[in-house]
């Protein structure tokens, strides 16, 4: 039986897991048996440059806090080793970033389970999430696709103006 101590550590570990997944936007879960140390610094640092929580955390832990948001689907992938990642703000920089990740790994890295604003994702559905480009080059080809047909109006417009132009000489 664990010491008052260590049950009140615990309990205030799972509170504190529990507030960050509130706030959270996306959370994806990953199994990273095999990875090593550089492999895991660089990745660190790279979800924290991207503003993604990411840690270690028992499965035990990590279950109990899913369940104090209403996420019982979990239950199943929480077995072996769990890192979790947690974002604030972008719903797929985290699934993307751990999704490449994963494919480079050769099985050594692999995405478990995940949510985007309260729904949940199975491994599959995080690994085509991660597929999505970022906002920032969403907007980009946004802008691009609309530039091409309103230069063709300008151009148009400005023909009709010349010939106008021609024919009032």
């Amino acid at each position: 039986m664990p010491s008052e101590k260590v049950l009140q550590a615990k309990q205030e570990q799972v509170a504190a897991l529990t507030e960050k997944l509130k706030g959270a936007a996306a959370c994806v879960l990953v199994d990273y048996k095999g990875i090593s140390v550089a492999d895991d610094t660089k990745l660190r640092k790279e979800l924290r440059e991207a503003g993604v929580t990411y840690m270690v955390q028992k499965n035990t832990l990590i279950r109990l806090a899913m369940h104090n948001i209403g996420f019982e689907q979990f239950d199943e992938v929480l077995n072996g080793t769990t890192a979790i990642a947690i974002s604030e703000s972008d719903q797929t920089v985290a699934a993307r970033i751990l999704g490449e990740y994963a494919e480079k790994s050769d099985g050594k890295f692999s995405l478990k389970a995940g949510f985007v604003d309260g729904e949940f994702y199975d491994a599959e559905s995080v690994k085509k999430l991660s597929k999505i480009p970022s906002r920032d080059i969403l907007l980009a080809q946004l802008v691009g696709s609309l530039q091409g047909p309103i230069q063709k109006l300008a151009a148009t417009l400005q023909a009709l103006v010349d010939k106008k132009n021609e024919e009032a000489a």
